[in-house]
């Protein structure tokens, strides 16, 4: 299977070399270099990863990502910017993006993101086969996929996989630091925050009542615990 990707990006010499670089590497690409532009493709096609820039004429990455995980679309995004300032990374994790890269990066590290964030998509790297019943929801987390009644319920992967890590330490308290360490990959605490806007997007796709929740409980001053 040929994967398709996506470049929302507006230096066009970088656009094209990545692009480039990467059909080199098997993939199918297409390349936007305004924010407009980009959105339209979206709209229009579907992708299996986003590869998506901040800073774009038109309407900005944050813009994009909002509207796109607005409509129920949870194509994997890496945000790919020349900001390294933490509240661009916060924004951009709050608003659903899978993983964040700052220029300058290297093409072996880009590959390693791209391939990562890929497996997670294709379920290759999850051992969970079985759909477990979390609240409302039927999660299968092989397919990274959640449905209700027999619906499909928009889930980003992120969101499937803080719930996965909390489903396998069900009945322990997991710490906002431990989440963002082993699901976001981040070696420091980036903001508190980033954990909380998760958990309360997930509380309120799987719990019958997200203002008073029972699968997932906040321990104060610590983090979370899942009770099945």
């Amino acid at each position: 299977m040929t994967h398709k990707i996506l470049i929302v990006e507006d230096e066009i010499q970088l656009a094209f070399g990545l692009k480039d670089n990467l059909e080199i590497e098997g993939y199918q690409v297409e390349v936007a270099n305004t924010g407009t532009d980009g959105y339209e493709l979206l709209t229009k096609n579907t992708y299996d990863l986003i590869l998506l820039d901040v800073m774009l004429p038109g309407m900005s990455g944050f813009e994009i990502l909002k509207r796109i995980r607005q409509s129920g679309n949870v194509t994997p995004v890496i945000m790919v910017t020349a900001k390294s300032d933490e509240i661009d990374k916060v924004l951009g994790l709050e608003l659903g993006a899978d993983d964040y890269m700052t220029k300058p990066f290297s093409l072996r590290e880009l590959f390693a993101r791209v391939k990562a964030v890929l497996r997670r998509q294709s379920g290759s790297s999850v051992s969970v086969a079985t759909p477990v019943n979390l609240g409302i929801l039927l999660v299968d987390f092989g397919n990274y996929t959640a449905s209700k009644d027999g619906e499909q319920v928009p889930m980003t992967p992120k969101e499937i996989e803080v719930l996965k890590f909390l489903w396998e330490r069900k009945n322990q308290t997991v710490s906002r630091d431990e989440l963002l360490t082993q699901v976001w990959g981040y070696d420091d605490n980036i903001s508190s925050r980033t954990v909380d806007n998760f958990i309360l997007k997930i509380r309120q796709k799987m719990e019958s009542d997200p203002a008073h929740p029972k699968h997932i409980i906040t321990i104060h001053g610590v983090g979370y615990k899942l009770i099945p």
